[in-house]
């Protein structure tokens, strides 16, 4: 008697919906057979038999890539926290027999959020866990949120304008759009400052590659004022000193600045022309977040990320 091929598959149902959910999330066959160590055939066949099963298409092409259909990002919704609950059991199971006592953390974050908003969270984590190996991987933008996407960190910490729909980001504080001038520098000393007083002096700004810059550039083109940029250069630290020096004026976040920078720099705000920028927590939308990630959360905010969302199914807080 013929076997219903239906019902054998129902069998074993974690493969294709594993072949799915990593071709949606890397957005081709090949990258997804990568990753499940399977040839780009044998992911194919999955694929198609998790249609058939379901009885629609759940995938198509747009250019290079495989994007869901409607069905398909329904499918996905339910199928995400199953599949990487699965593939973090072992893990999970590990991590909750022996709690807090071993295991690591790894965090993405900037040089500025590294050295101006860390410190006294990770020396409390530290104080709390110090069995924990804490890794810090100083990375910025894209090369941050590529770390959280292939789970090389558990989270991220850092400042973001736009949220990508993978990701989950809850911001915790936000900080003024800061001038910065030497001293006795003319605009140090204007009783009222409007964004054409800036245009006679050279800004110092990072690289153009990252949000300040495209930040500064976009406010400056939407009140139509021209502007010069003096030097590009990276850090904040950086920055600080070479105004200090008298080698330009710059626009920067006040979480950079110090009580040891008003004896060297005149600072005022700008936030009648740029938007405050919020610096928070960024996770993968349905990971499993460890004890150490939870504990490390809970030092910014008790429960951050601890709803049925990062133990299952994810959770936007924006």
């Amino acid at each position: 008697m013929a076997t219903n091929p239906r019902f054998a598959y129902k069998g074993d149902r974690l493969k294709p919906l594993r072949a799915f959910c990593q071709t949606v999330r890397l957005g081709s066959v090949s990258r997804a057979a990568e990753a499940l160590f399977l040839s780009q055939p044998a992911v194919t066949l999955q694929l198609q038999a998790l249609e058939r099963e379901m009885g629609t298409r759940l995938l198509e092409r747009s250019g290079r890539r495989l994007v869901m259909t409607r069905e398909g990002e329904a499918l996905y919704e339910l199928a995400r926290p199953l599949v990487e609950g699965f593939e973090g059991l072992d893990v999970a199971f590990r991590e909750r027999v022996r709690g807090m006592d071993a295991g690591e953390l790894n965090v993405a974050a900037g040089s500025s959020t590294i050295l101006y908003l860390l410190p006294p969270i990770v020396e409390a984590f530290r104080a709390a866990h110090p069995e924990v190996r804490l890794n810090l991987h100083n990375v910025t933008g894209a090369s941050g949120l590529e770390l959280l996407r292939s789970d090389g960190v558990d989270l991220a910490v850092g400042s973001m304008l736009d949220v990508p729909a993978d990701l989950d980001y809850a911001p915790l504080a936000r900080f003024e759009p800061m001038l910065i001038t030497p001293p006795d520098h003319p605009l140090a000393h204007r009783k009222t400052l409007d964004l054409h007083d800036l245009s006679p002096y050279g800004l110092i700004l990072p690289p153009q590659r990252l949000t300040t810059y495209r930040m500064v550039d976009l406010v400056f083109q939407r009140h139509r004022v021209p502007y010069t940029v003096a030097l590009e250069v990276g850090g904040w630290e950086v920055i600080k000193q070479y105004v200090a020096m008298g080698l330009g004026i710059s626009i920067v976040t006040a979480i950079c600045l110090t009580e040891a920078d008003h004896a060297r720099l005149a600072s005022r705000s700008l936030s009648a022309w740029f938007p405050e920028r919020s610096y928070g927590v960024v996770v993968r939308k349905g990971k499993y977040l460890s004890p150490q990630a939870r504990a490390f959360n809970a030092l910014f905010r008790p429960g951050l990320f601890s709803r049925a969302g990062h133990d299952a199914t994810g959770h936007s807080e924006r």
